[in-house]
């Protein structure tokens, strides 16, 4: 799948399997699929993966990986087992983490027989403004130049690409090349109006270099969401 719904994940941030299901069928065949978070696989487990799956869609494993190299292995491991698409781990983990990572995605790769999982790093939450950096994560820089400095680490560690908000796409993409794959989460039609501080418009995103747009609240909780993700692939394919 080539074209704008390969481009857009739908967030699955819903309490239990049965909600998943009936939002994975009215999304598709619009687009090319879905982020499974913390909250889902806390309560579902790998068949949340296996129903995704089963209904042609590749699956983003937002589990944002943050622990000590060993474990973080073991767990990209079970993630390329279960053949998802896309794995993170906070970029903050530093380099010998993150290079964990990548190393055992590819390792698996080549045992498991399956297709590398793109490993990337996460720089700094969407909540987060600089504000919030600064006294919350005691980080002196402005959003942008530590994102910046962790999508580097994480190039440097050897993994694919990054989770960053569409406000730092065009430095990275200047900065990281065509080649780095950057993944947006953050996608408003019209500003922040929830706990999102770092936004802007999927064509937007688009326009400055995304590859993969994560969409959550404005699809999954739209009147029609069949409606609104195919509004939002148009977007992107008029962008």
């Amino acid at each position: 799948m080539t074209d704008a719904r390969s481009r857009v994940f739908v967030a699955l941030d819903v309490p239990s399997l049965a909600d998943a299901i009936p939002l994975m069928d009215t999304v598709k065949g619009t687009v090319g699929g879905v982020k499974i978070g913390n909250q889902l696989f806390t309560a579902a487990g790998p068949p949340a993966v296996e129903a995704a799956h089963s209904r042609g869609f590749r699956v983003f494993l937002d589990l944002k990986l943050h622990d000590i190299p060993n474990t973080v292995a073991g767990a990209v491991r079970e993630a390329a087992r279960l053949g998802v698409f896309m794995l993170n781990v906070h970029a903050s983990g530093g380099r010998a983490m993150m290079r964990a990572a990548a190393e055992a995605a590819a390792k698996a790769a080549t045992e498991l027989g399956v297709e590398r999982p793109l490993c990337l790093g996460v720089t700094v939450l969407t909540s987060l403004d600089r504000r919030a950096l600064q006294l919350e994560a005691g980080v002196a820089n402005t959003v942008e130049a530590h994102v910046l400095h962790l999508a580097t680490a994480a190039r440097d560690a050897g993994l694919a690409g990054c989770v960053a908000s569409p406000q730092e796409i065009t430095p990275l993409r200047l900065a990281l090349g065509s080649a780095w794959v950057i993944v947006t989460p953050g996608i408003r039609p019209s500003g922040p109006a929830d706990d999102q501080v770092r936004t802007a418009s999927a064509a937007a995103a688009v326009r400055a270099g995304a590859d993969y747009l994560v969409v959550g609240r404005p699809i999954t909780q739209a009147g029609d969401p069949a409606a609104a993700a195919a509004a939002l692939v148009a977007e992107i394919a008029g962008a």
